[in-house]
């Protein structure tokens, strides 16, 4: 298929899903930490579980035997890094890279959940939003 195939076809909001081995640990994080509530779950016990804040959405499975990957599973465009960064900080979060501006155009930071997913957290810089660059956040 080519791109002018898909011309017509609006794409909504993506979400991601990540594995993690325990899906209870795994919503105290990203509900005490980030902010996301719980807007759905499924199973007994609960296998999966969708949390969402504001434009954000991720899906949740458990997977008891999950190895974290080295590579970022979500990228999270929020308004104020620094504060977002201040609150992990604060949590005791595993920062995997710490906050910096990036050649790309963004402050950003790693972060590593409770099972070692990393998710690279971004804002677009002042200078790149007046650019006229891709605004996706």
């Amino acid at each position: 298929m080519t791109e002018s195939a898909t011309a017509g076809i609006t794409f909504g909001r993506a979400a991601p899903g990540i594995c993690v081995r325990d899906i209870d640990a795994a919503h105290d994080f990203y509900a005490g930490v980030l902010g996301f509530r719980k807007v759905f779950e499924n199973g007994d016990p609960v296998g999966f579980m969708v949390m969402a804040k504001d434009r954000a959405e991720i899906h949740l499975s458990r997977k008891p035997g999950h190895e974290a990957s080295t590579t970022n599973v979500m990228h999270l465009f929020v308004s104020d890094v620094a504060a977002l960064y201040a609150v992990c900080e604060r949590a005791g979060v595993r920062i995997v890279k710490r906050l910096a501006d990036k050649d790309y155009g963004q402050r950003a930071f790693v972060l590593a959940d409770p099972d070692g997913n990393r998710i690279d957290v971004g804002e677009r810089r002042p200078a790149a939003r007046d650019g006229g660059g891709d605004e996706r956040g």
